[in-house]
């Protein structure tokens, strides 16, 4: 088939006879930068669902570290409960030892003035 019977020629091919040349050249260019244009978009596509896939990933990985923080937290405020009640415990056995270093000391005093006092009374009678 020749170039006739599958376009017509029309007033700017006979005018011009390379006007349809330069026509097909340009319609190849446009073409190919089309193809050009379309590979970016589909590149671009690829590039925004892997962003996408790790902006997933990295909110995951932070929900995760969330969760570990709040159940350290959570263990951090037990711990410091105990403390307390220790803190406590131990200030009222230290009251208590002081308190009985105190009474020993006096019974002790005590047992010591009737001794003194028996043995100055056997001595002295």
């Amino acid at each position: 088939l020749s170039r006739e019977c599958v376009t017509p020629a029309g007033p700017a091919d006979r005018l011009h006879p390379h006007g349809a040349a330069e026509q097909r050249t340009r319609l190849l260019q446009a073409t190919a930068r089309l193809a050009e244009s379309s590979e970016r978009v589909a590149e671009s596509r690829r590039s925004m669902v892997q962003t996408e896939q790790l902006g997933v990933s990295i909110l995951h990985d932070l929900h995760q570290q969330r969760q570990s923080l709040l159940r350290a937290g959570d263990t951090l405020e037990d711990v410091d409960q105990q403390m307390s009640r220790s803190r406590r415990v131990l200030a009222g056995m230290a009251y208590k030892l002081h308190r009985n270093k105190w009474i020993t000391a006096l019974i002790l005093t005590a047992l010591l003035l009737a001794i003194a006092a028996i043995i100055y009374l056997r001595l002295h009678h």
